[in-house]
């Protein structure tokens, strides 16, 4: 387990924003960047901002569809933040 991807990830979902567009794509499977606007209220630059951070880190995946970006959770990184996490209980 390697902990720089660890601290990044878990540094990447420590914010409200970024869990509720986290909790909102798993919700639904897959989410297209444009609409997290519409649920977060935030301005397009910001979500781009927290989108970014999500997907740099590996917390979630994004596919480049047309002019859209879809994006969905990256399961495995999930997978490796609970395994850290239960270690730790």
């Amino acid at each position: 387990m390697d902990l720089a991807v660890i601290e990044k990830a878990a540094n990447a979902i420590a914010d409200k924003h970024r869990l509720s567009i986290i909790m909102e794509v798993v919700k639904k499977g897959k989410l297209v960047c444009g609409d997290v606007c519409g649920f977060t209220c935030l301005s397009q630059p910001t979500v781009s901002h927290h989108v970014k951070i999500l997907v740099d880190s590996g917390v979630l995946h994004s596919v480049k569809n047309g002019r859209s970006l879809e994006l969905t959770l990256n399961k495995e990184m999930m997978k490796q933040l609970s395994m850290f996490f239960l270690q730790l209980s």
